[in-house]
């Protein structure tokens, strides 16, 4: 009998959804589908990346540059960093794997509060760490319950903002007053997956704010959500250089495709396009909160590129609405079986998604 790992005990795999065309198949679905349950982005790739992806296939025999350093520079300099600060890797889950990777041994202790991305928890049990959670607060980070859960044991503790599934945030001087009680110690990460698309004057760029200007803090972004690169895989993260040194040890050679480093690198320049695609999605945003408060739910305010709001039997919701041909995702796997997550789509696939939601919200009465 092989034996596995004791950590491994007790943690569920990651179960994404089928694709699309199984999907249909599955449910003799015809039509078109419309797909709000992971939060991608609603527009493709930027023009100028679309380009390079077509000219990818000439040089496929080839391995990726395994430092990324041409992404790596670009991003150093446009944000005011060291290159030695900058670290990419197959999206933000995979960076996330570095840290743990690099920093946890059995017995320390990750806090963050929950429901949340769940891949903070699942890393830290594959490594025999140990998981401590604190509530959210209306949807955001409760950053004082958060500081109140940090201990000695305590290796690192994230900040999810906006947070994923509920779209809250936390502000300015709430994020500097929790940076300044933790310990020496703790290491925060800062996970800004959805920063292009906020525009509140109170949210605070930790990039700008904490890391340039001294303190002891990674933070996480992304290419796979507005600027729609994520079925290449590319996130990032800016953080002190020994961490940066620490988790370019444990990345694997060549993890990051040439096309998405091609593609994430001819995206930085598109500041006007994600400024347009930032306002259609803050629109689209309240179009699909107002259309869910019309049917009689009260999704939590949020600022990134999708909605939640609590369900009764939210799982049967998930799967009722497939056979609307309409795609959302029930958060039990994040820690809120009672609710849905929605996708910010196009105002087309918002009209689906809430005509959907009115006949199965008929049908169940």
């Amino acid at each position: 009998m092989t034996a596995f790992r004791r950590a491994l005990e007790g943690l569920a795999a990651y179960e994404p959804g089928p694709p699309i065309e199984l999907l249909r198949r599955r449910l003799g679905l015809t039509g078109p589908i419309v797909k709000l349950d992971a939060n991608e982005g609603s527009f493709g790739p930027v023009p100028a990346a679309v380009e390079v992806i077509r000219r990818a296939a000439d040089e496929a025999n080839r391995y990726p540059d395994g430092g990324c350093w041409a992404l790596r520079d670009a991003l150093a300099l446009r944000h005011g960093l060291a290159f030695e600060q900058v670290v990419v890797g197959p999206g933000v889950d995979a960076v996330l794997t570095y840290l743990a990777l690099a920093l946890l041994e059995p017995g320390d202790e990750v806090a963050f509060c929950w429901p949340t991305f769940p891949v903070y928890l699942s890393d830290a049990m594959k490594l025999g760490a140990m998981p401590v959670k604190a509530p959210l607060a209306g949807g955001a980070f409760d950053l004082e319950a958060l500081a109140d859960a940090v201990t000695g044991r305590t290796k690192l503790v994230f900040v999810t903002n906006p947070n994923n599934p509920t779209g809250g945030m936390v502000t300015r001087d709430q994020l500097a007053a929790f940076l300044d009680r933790l310990p020496d110690t703790v290491l925060p990460v800062v996970d800004e997956a959805y920063f292009e698309y906020v525009d509140e004057p109170d949210y605070p760029d930790a990039l700008v704010e904490h890391l340039r200007a001294g303190r002891r803090v990674v933070v996480l972004r992304t290419f796979s959500k507005i600027y729609g690169l994520a079925g290449l895989r590319v996130g990032w993260a800016a953080g002190p250089a020994d961490v940066v040194a620490a988790c370019i040890k444990v990345k694997n050679a060549f993890d990051v495709s040439q096309v998405a480093q091609d593609a994430a690198l001819a995206s930085l320049d598109a500041d006007d396009e994600i400024a347009r695609r930032r306002g259609l999605v803050a629109s689209g945003r309240e179009r699909l909160a107002a259309g869910l408060r019309a049917l009689g739910l009260e999704p939590l305010p949020s600022v990134a590129n999708f909605v939640w709001a609590p369900v009764p039997d939210a799982a049967a919701v998930a799967v009722a609405l497939e056979q609307h041909a309409v795609l959302v995702r029930c958060t039990a796997g994040f820690g809120a079986p009672e609710g849905i997550r929605v996708t910010v789509g196009t105002d087309d696939e918002i009209d689906v998604f809430l005509a959907a939601c009115a006949d199965v919200a008929g049908a169940s009465r």
